[in-house]
């Protein structure tokens, strides 16, 4: 029994720590370009980025919210979805991840990014999705294994 009790314990501390709400903004922000776009280099992890930043102008909120908001069924950004098996990893690579550095950086500079790189995109995904929303959309930049999307006008 006491066993079981410090097995629960644990695993509730471990679970906290994955609470998204208690890392920072430039934390949250740099996570969830890290989650997205760590294989796409730079230039996609920039894109990534630039995404975010359209839509902290687009939806009136902060990086942190933008990268948390959920949808309609599914979160904004699949990296937070609690399925995801990239979520529970999160942490760990804003720590250990080679881009970590460039990944805060973003983040920090989040309001100073050129838009325009990926033609102020508000919508991304992987060039093999093929979501309701891309069938009638035209892609207006692909970068790596992204192509992105201006879905507001």
């Amino acid at each position: 029994m006491f066993v079981r009790l410090i097995f629960f314990v644990m695993l509730f501390i471990i679970l906290m720590g994955l609470c998204a709400e208690e890392y920072t903004e430039r934390d949250v922000v740099a996570m969830t370009i890290l989650g997205e776009a760590r294989g796409e280099g730079e230039a996609g992890m920039y894109g990534v980025a630039c995404v975010i930043a359209q839509r902290v102008i687009n939806r009136n909120k902060t990086a942190k919210q933008v990268c948390l908001q959920k949808g309609k069924r599914i979160w904004q950004f699949s990296c937070w979805d609690e399925r995801d098996p990239n979520r529970k990893k999160l942490p760990t690579l804003l720590k250990t991840h080679q881009h970590a550095a460039y990944a805060k950086m973003l983040a920090t500079n989040i309001n100073n990014l050129q838009r325009g790189y990926v033609g102020n995109a508000d919508h991304y995904c992987h060039v093999n999705t093929h979501n309701y929303w891309t069938r009638t959309s035209t892609p207006i930049k692909v970068i790596g294994n992204h192509k992105f999307f201006k879905l507001r006008k």
